[in-house]
């Protein structure tokens, strides 16, 4: 099978404008009163796992590991995940 490359060209404009998605865990733990590495340990995630996506470092998350955390947490996907339009918004 032939390889196809789809170069996207980006403007610094376009960075600005960038959807997010972030990964609120820390609220939802704060709300349960648990601490990561009980989290991470209830749901076999490594530490340094749970901390990529707490920092917001993760660039996807498996339905799997999403489940396990709505489990333990006792919430929803809509509870630690929240959709910002702007970068701005996080200062």
């Amino acid at each position: 099978m032939e390889k196809v490359s789809c170069p996207v060209s980006r403007s610094p404009e376009s960075k600005k404008e960038r959807t997010m998605i972030i990964i609120n865990i820390d609220v939802m733990l704060a709300k349960r009163k648990m601490r990561s590495n009980e989290l991470a340990d209830r749901i076999g995630l490594t530490q340094a796992n749970l901390s990529i996506l707490k920092t917001g470092k993760a660039k996807a998350i498996r339905l799997s590991t999403l489940d396990a955390i709505c489990r333990e947490l006792q919430c929803t996907p809509g509870d630690i995940l929240e959709y910002r339009e702007d970068e701005k918004d996080l200062k």
